[in-house]
């Protein structure tokens, strides 16, 4: 499944497919996204999480 979107809603990122449908949610601000990928900035890091909410990469700021 591929990420249609992601939404900052309070502290909170979710994450939907093409059809709306929710993939995962993550906690942290929305640094952006991509089809296969969300990126989230928590304190000095950012995490970059896959559309199933697993971590992939986690880089200093």
């Amino acid at each position: 499944m591929a990420i249609a979107t992601a939404v900052q809603r309070g502290s909170w990122v979710y994450v939907f497919d093409e059809a709306g449908r929710q993939l995962t949610t993550i906690s942290g601000d929305l640094h952006g996204f991509t089809g296969s990928s969300v990126s989230v900035k928590r304190g000095n890091w950012i995490y970059v999480f896959d559309e199933h909410g697993h971590q992939q990469h986690c880089y200093s700021c």
